[in-house]
């Protein structure tokens, strides 16, 4: 069965820092694109990085450039988001999500599509609040 699952979420104070997980099972990560999302209260949902390992790729949108850093570990499937110096505005439901690469390799960033094509699996979101 395929399945992406985060965790990691929680309170925190502004200015603090988190770890996100999101941890494949069904399939292997480092064939995939894997995208991370945020949808905030009353906002539409928006794509804010991208890495992939096949690609050799890793994209960071502006709005989260310098403080957010993804790593991935192959050998436990799961990749992770270090989330630092932490602001109310970070405050959203954080989802990860699976794209296969594009046939020719190509890649264009948009926050609907971070990792440039739609998600093929998704994970279940996990909730991070920003507040003192």
């Amino acid at each position: 069965q395929v399945q992406l699952v985060e965790s990691g979420g929680g309170l925190v104070q502004p200015g603090g820092s988190l770890r996100l997980s999101c941890a494949a099972s069904g399939f292997t990560l480092d064939s995939y694109r894997i995208g991370w999302f945020r949808q905030a209260p009353g906002k539409e949902r928006e794509g804010v990085l991208c890495i992939s390992s096949s690609d050799d790729l890793t994209y960071y949108a502006d709005s989260v450039k310098g403080r957010f850093t993804i790593t991935t570990d192959n050998a436990k499937n799961t990749v992770y988001l270090q989330i630092s110096n932490l602001k109310p505005e970070d405050t959203a439901v954080y989802y990860c999500a699976a794209s296969a690469p594009a046939p020719d390799g190509s890649y264009h960033y948009s926050p609907a599509r971070p990792c440039g094509r739609p998600p093929d699996y998704w994970g279940q979101g996990t909730q991070v609040t920003v507040s003192s």
